[in-house]
């Protein structure tokens, strides 16, 4: 299970839409969209990522929108 697969199944279950992808440069971007809680939540598990993950450092930017996404995938 890669950290893309594990980030969409805990944002599915924490009922965040949107999506993530991997870069170039070999680190992991995504877009999530939901409540305040979902995502602090979300935003948690991606500073540990599942057990075989290293994470350095996780960049947020929150911003408001008017539309969301109905689901959550990888790209």
């Amino acid at each position: 299970m890669g950290y893309r697969w594990a980030t969409q199944r805990e944002a599915q279950r924490l009922g965040v839409t949107g999506w993530v992808r991997n870069l170039a440069n070999g680190d992991v971007e995504a877009e999530c969209y939901g409540s305040r809680d979902s995502l602090s939540a979300l935003l948690r598990w991606c500073s540990e990522g599942p057990s075989f993950a290293r994470v350095d450092e996780v960049d947020q930017v929150w911003t408001v929108v008017e539309e969301m996404p109905t689901e959550f995938t990888i790209r």
